[in-house]
């Protein structure tokens, strides 16, 4: 029989009044199982991050607090985003092991179990990996694929199908904590922590109420942020596509004049329109992969706090 473990559920929340009754229903359940069958210890916690929720979600954490101690609340002073909101979860709460999973519970909370057996086969860091993406529409699941073989392709280490449902011990959380930039991802974060890791697969489940804090505009930030903090692939390929149309300008030039001495130009608008408007359209482009560059760069030397606690329930 191993030994029980103190575990921390860490749960970040935005404007989830709607699913988090079930939500607390359901966690406290597992918690209970996990007691009874002497995994977990008693002074294990659930702990609920309110990150700036503009609803009743506090209020509900609150309620919960009240009517069972082990649930415990920890409110941001505003809305700091996802991966802050779970940093505050992780580094303000004492226990052996953590779970980190999402308010609405689509990640399956029976895979718990089974990622405490892999902590005590020797593993710090175990991930839960979907094992199909049939909830998800067609544009989605096309999407996910291509974001994981673009992330792979620039040199980013990530678990295919891993969103920030994990398991991490103590120790993982510490060593976790010296990397100190402001732009975080955690999901290439986590692997570069390097203890021993394995994976834990599951059925993700349709949301029972609510709608995703995630819609395509912040998945598509969210990628940005995690190419541009990780990889400096598209730098390396402005300056070798620089040198490319380079040499086919220069190459251009010559044609052009070769042209010209053989008096066989002809003066075209349409040409040259489509050459400044291909040409400008690149500089752009190059530009503005750079520009995402010295953003980062922009956030990372104000040095400002990753998120700020306005309350906690202890």
């Amino acid at each position: 029989m191993k030994k029980a473990v103190k575990l921390a559920i860490i749960i970040p929340c935005y404007n989830e009044e709607e699913v988090l009754p079930s939500s607390i229903k359901k966690l406290s359940k597992l918690y209970a199982d996990l007691q009874k069958q002497d995994i977990i210890t008693a002074n294990s916690e659930i702990v609920f991050i309110n990150d700036g929720s503009k609803d009743k979600t506090w209020q509900i954490i609150e309620n919960a607090h009240k009517k069972a101690s082990y649930i415990k609340g920890i409110c941001l002073s505003r809305n700091f985003g996802h991966q802050e909101a779970l940093l505050a979860g992780l580094y303000n709460t004492d226990a052996e092991i953590y779970i980190t999973i999402d308010a609405d519970l689509q990640d399956d909370i029976n895979a718990v179990k089974p990622m405490i057996k892999k902590y005590h086969e020797g593993c710090e860091i175990v991930y839960g990996v979907r094992n199909k993406r049939d909830t998800d529409s067609i544009f989605k699941r096309s999407s996910a694929v291509l974001f994981y073989k673009l992330m792979k392709l620039l040199g980013v280490e990530l678990v295919a199908n891993h969103a920030d449902f994990r398991l991490l011990s103590r120790r993982a959380v510490e060593a976790m904590s010296s990397f100190k930039e402001k732009n975080l991802f955690l999901r290439a974060i986590v692997p570069l922590v390097g203890f021993k890791s394995d994976c834990v697969y599951y059925e993700r489940q349709k949301r029972e109420a609510g709608c995703t804090k995630y819609p395509l505009r912040k998945m598509i930030l969210f990628a940005l942020r995690g190419i541009s903090s990780f990889s400096a692939m598209p730098l390396h390929l402005i300056t070798l596509s620089g040198a490319v149309i380079s040499t086919l300008s220069f190459l251009l030039m010559i044609w052009t004049v070769y042209g010209y001495c053989t008096g066989s130009t002809i003066i075209g608008w349409a040409s040259l329109m489509s050459a400044i408007t291909f040409f400008s359209g690149i500089t752009i482009l190059f530009m503005g992969i750079i520009g995402e560059y010295v953003a980062s760069i922009f956030v990372e030397v104000k040095n400002r706090p990753t998120y700020i606690i306005e309350k906690k329930l202890d």
